[in-house]
């Protein structure tokens, strides 16, 4: 009997979530509870050869005022990071700030933060990511980014209010839901700054990005100059950038940013946007990086309100140029001085797509246009 009880302990070793707060590995991975630390999950696995992270439903919040709450950088490269369950990762912890304090109730500037270093065998899936509310701090850069090589400047810290992309760094987040963020002055939701280091590109696949606003550009991405994104079958409603001035043409003397898209691309930089759905913002897309492409997209109805007044709003800007757009439907206006965009190769002020409550057009038209929920694992 004793053999067998020793057995039994072995496996209640292997199988069985802990309970004290301490991370252990299990066969299929570091598994994470309520109450665990998500970070010390994510450091043990990059030490070791097992690097799958699932952390389990409920919500994970900062424990202390810093950068981000989750951090990767070259030594997390390869951790697949997945959510079993209903989990939410939050900027916010009201028990560490006042109301008056800034940014409050976040407490990070990031929720997740991607550095120099990791490649694309590195992903995040299934999280719900919100909260940021414009908190800086720039403390603890050392330990979280230990890269010295690549300069780091304002948008470093204050961009990339659910997730921040930097450096040569080209993650996949898949199944992720970014929602109700805001930063000064970009990227809500996610900002990606390869600062020239973009010959890979970050891929973004299935996922929704919801009420996001920034006080300046990209409310939902923000690909600041010299990066690069796959952006597939995703999801963009309700966002709004150009909540207020410009804070960054106010300092630089620069002409200000006044009436940006959703996802906004700026030089040197280009996305791969396909079958993605664009409605309900204010504004859809402007594209500067003059080499972009845009396949079986949904652009309609992006004349939300809110952000600076009295100007026009745009489903498609692209005077900086484009690779292609093709099969596209636009409906509403399009910024083209270079007309690229094709009227033969896409449908421009076209029907109504009839969404469903998911944003799924019902319209037989839209057959291989736009988002559409991606099946369970």
């Amino acid at each position: 009997m004793g053999v067998v009880y020793a057995q039994l302990l072995i496996v209640a070793e292997i199988f069985l979530p802990t309970t004290n707060g301490a991370i252990k590995a299990l066969q299929d991975g570091y598994h994470v509870f309520p109450g665990d630390n998500i970070q010390d999950a994510l450091d043990l696995a990059g030490k070791s050869t097992n690097k799958i992270v699932k952390v389990h439903a409920g919500e994970y919040r900062p424990d202390s005022k810093r950068q981000a709450l989750l951090w990767f950088n070259k030594q997390h490269d390869g951790i697949r990071l997945e959510a079993d369950g209903a989990v939410t990762l939050t900027a916010a912890n009201p028990e560490l700030s006042k109301p008056t304090d800034p940014g409050f109730p976040a407490v990070v500037n990031h929720v997740v933060y991607f550095g120099d270093g990791i490649s694309s065998n590195t992903f995040i899936k299934g999280f719900r990511i919100t909260g940021a509310n414009s908190f800086l701090t720039r403390e603890g850069t050392q330990k979280m980014e230990p890269d010295r090589t690549i300069r780091k400047n304002w948008f470093f810290y204050a961009d990339g209010g659910a997730i921040k992309i930097f450096g040569r760094s080209y993650p996949a987040i898949q199944n992720v839901e970014v929602v109700d963020n805001f930063t000064s002055p970009c990227g809500a939701g996610i900002s990606i700054q390869h600062q020239g280091h973009n010959q890979n590109a970050v891929s973004i696949e299935n996922c929704l990005f919801f009420r996001n606003r920034t006080q300046v550009t990209g409310a939902a991405i923000d690909l600041l100059a010299g990066s690069a994104a796959r952006i597939i079958n995703c999801l963009f409603v309700g966002n709004v950038s150009n909540t207020g001035e410009d804070v960054v043409a106010k300092s630089s003397g620069e002409r200000p940013f006044v009436n940006s898209g959703v996802l906004t691309i700026f030089q040197n930089s280009r996305a791969e946007v396909r079958n993605c759905t664009f409605t309900g913002n204010r504004n859809g897309v402007d594209d500067m990086g003059g080499a972009s492409v845009y396949s079986n997209c949904i652009f309609s109805n992006n004349q939300l309100d809110g952000g600076l007044k009295q100007l026009p709003r745009y489903e498609l800007a692209v005077n900086g140029g484009i690779r292609d757009v093709s099969g596209c439907f636009i409906n509403g206006t399009i910024h083209d001085i270079g007309h690229v965009v094709s009227p033969e190769k896409n449908t421009l002020n076209s029907p109504d797509p009839k969404f469903d409550k998911n944003f799924v057009p019902q319209s037989p038209e839209y057959a291989a246009a736009g988002y559409r929920q991606p099946s369970s694992p």
